[in-house]
């Protein structure tokens, strides 16, 4: 790129933390771009009230929306006013509005506009929701694959989701790109943060744990992981010690996640599963670091930035194959991997439940290795940084 600064936006639907997913990936890079002198704003359809923010990044809330699809009718004439000054835009997410908004404003002005599905154009989201799939086939005829085929490139965060991604719609026409993922490195480890997460799990005392940490959601396997947990602990040896099981993360569903605390209840010996709900900071960092091991038994994951930060905590990752940075992770010698089926997900805890401690210390040693080689977040900002600079040296100068 040139030495001018170059001027970024990106488009989404909220900043919110307990969303997860392309809000946690956009605040982990946007500081390492700017460092890189990159300038970038951010556009959400969330409420000024609620205020999320992002180091680094001048951030404009021009919602609120009550709809489902994301429609803010402040979206499109606030990118009219404000695209002519960036050089280059990114849409993070689909079939909602803000993609719309941009692919429009972009085209009509002339600004390179780049695309992340995260994950959204998996086939199995068509297979487990019929309903909603017939919609977005309509939906993805009229206004998806043309946002898609007017993109400077689609960017896929690693091989398999391009893979999968062309297989879900028809027509296909993109530019597709696949880009380096994942997050920053975490903080140095302090007694913070050991007390943080203790202190959100009280019940917990010093007994060693498997941690699952994400949103909770149907396609996380969570209820997969508690039937086969609770078949682990119930064919172990008498006397044998035993790790508990933390599930933590914020849910959206009231009463999905009452359904599966009754699953945990009624299945495990009293308290081997603890709840502590979304854990952030000191509290997220002391739990990765005090694990033994994260869990993540998914029907669906596009990335898993929580993956990347497990493995940079040295915490080994028990996954589903549908995980799909799994075959770099299993390669690295940092995760054990199985189908995200209930056979599956108990042959994962039995695994690591026969591992010597020296086996488990190697495996350690190899998550951290891996995150540093793979998943680290400079990586991250060099390879999009080679598309923006692809798209900067293609420019009229001047525009």
């Amino acid at each position: 790129m040139s030495t001018a600064p170059f001027r970024l936006l990106r488009a989404l639907h909220s900043l919110d933390p307990a969303g997860g997913g392309p809000g946690a990936g956009v605040r982990s890079i946007t500081p390492v771009l700017a460092a890189r002198g990159v300038t970038t704003d951010i556009v959400t359809v969330d409420a000024p009230a609620r205020g999320f923010g992002c180091a680094g990044a001048t951030c404009h809330a021009v919602g609120p929306t009550a709809r489902s699809n994301g429609y803010c009718g402040a979206l499109r004439p606030w990118l009219r006013r404000e695209l002519p000054r960036f050089d280059a835009a990114v849409v993070h997410g689909m079939w909602q509005y803000h993609g719309y908004a941009v692919w429009r404003e972009a085209r009509r002005r002339g600004t390179p506009y780049f695309v992340y599905p995260h994950g959204m154009l998996d086939p199995w989201f068509n297979r487990t929701y019929p309903l909603k799939h017939l919609k977005k086939r309509l939906y993805w005829r009229l206004v998806e694959a043309h946002v898609l085929r007017h993109a400077a490139g689609v960017l896929f965060t690693c091989e398999e989701e391009r893979r999968l991604a062309r297989t879900s719609f028809r027509p296909w026409r993109c530019r597709e790109v696949v880009v380096n993922y994942g997050c920053a490195a975490p903080p140095p480890a302090t007694p913070a943060q050991a007390a943080a997460f203790r202190a959100r799990c009280p019940g917990l005392g010093d007994r060693p744990f498997l941690l699952y940490l994400s949103r909770i959601h149907e396609k996380k396997g969570v209820d997969l992981l508690l039937r086969a947990y609770s078949d682990f602990v119930g064919t172990a040896a008498a006397g044998s010690s035993l790790p508990a099981l933390v599930v933590a993360g914020p849910c959206a569903d009231a009463a999905y996640l009452a359904q599966l605390q009754a699953l945990g209840a009624a299945t495990a010996p009293a308290g081997a599963v603890l709840w502590p709900g979304m854990l952030e900071g000191d509290a997220k960092w002391g739990a990765f670091r005090a694990a033994e091991a994260f869990v993540l038994p998914s029907h669906q994951e596009n990335f898993g930035i929580a993956v990347a930060e497990a493995l940079a905590c040295g915490a080994p990752a028990l996954l589903s194959d549908q995980v799909n940075i799994w075959r770099e992770v299993e390669a690295a010698g940092a995760a054990f991997v199985a189908p995200d089926t209930a056979e599956g997900t108990r042959l994962l805890l039995d695994r690591w439940g026969a591992l010597p401690a020296a086996a488990r210390q190697t495996m350690r040693a190899a998550a951290a290795r891996c995150f540093a080689e793979r998943f680290e977040i400079s990586r991250a900002a060099d390879s999009l940084l080679a598309e923006l600079g692809g798209v900067a040296a293609a420019r009229p100068s001047g525009s």
